[in-house]
């Protein structure tokens, strides 16, 4: 089965107040960095990293690193045109997907062994998509299957894939990821995240 994933990194980390992808949360090495390391540790191929806002600071974090990355241009109206983009890149790499697993790189408790479990339940649910469960809520990490694609491509806006997977929540099942619910868009989240 091949797998692509895609790290959505383009925001502009507004209320962070500055570029979040290049903060500190182990000891030299940022948020980005960390999330890149654990897609790559697992047999997942290829690795897509979307950029935009401050480019400048954070494609650096990138370097040595066997990613591919694409710049989004269009990263201003919304989430949507970096997902559709990062599509665009794993296509050109591997044209024959059997999904993408998308990831957000504001979780600062994003594991492997939770990547390779959604992979597993993609695999041995038969349904057409995998979402993260956290509190009373759900969401990214997601890994959208073949055939739900050709309708990621058609999103708009800033939630990413979530409208899609609310379309077809009959086909989508579900990993406990009680962690996610931590995400860090704002200091006073760095501050409480290096404070545990």
């Amino acid at each position: 089965m091949t797998i692509g994933i895609i790290i959505l990194a383009a925001g502009a980390s507004q209320r962070m107040g500055l570029p979040k992808q290049t903060l500190e949360i182990q000891k030299g090495k940022s948020l980005l960095l960390k999330t890149v390391e654990t897609a790559l540790a697992t047999p997942l191929r290829p690795v897509i990293v979307v950029v935009g806002a401050n480019k400048a600071e954070v494609v650096p974090e990138l370097d040595g690193q066997p990613v591919t990355i694409i710049d989004n241009a269009f990263w201003q109206e919304g989430m949507a045109t970096s997902v559709k983009i990062g599509l665009a890149g794993l296509f050109m790499t591997e044209p024959k997907l059997d999904g993408v697993l998308m990831l957000v790189c504001d979780q600062p408790y994003l594991t492997t062994p939770l990547l390779e479990q959604m992979v597993a339940t993609f695999e041995q649910s038969g349904k057409k998509a995998v979402a993260c469960r956290y509190k009373k809520q759900w969401g990214v990490p997601v890994l959208v299957g073949r055939d739900l694609l050709a309708e990621l491509t058609q999103i708009t806006g800033d939630q990413g894939a979530k409208p899609l997977l609310k379309k077809h929540l009959a086909d989508v099942a579900f990993v406990d990821f009680e962690q996610g619910i931590v995400d860090l868009d704002t200091p006073e989240d760095y501050a409480a995240y290096l404070g545990t």
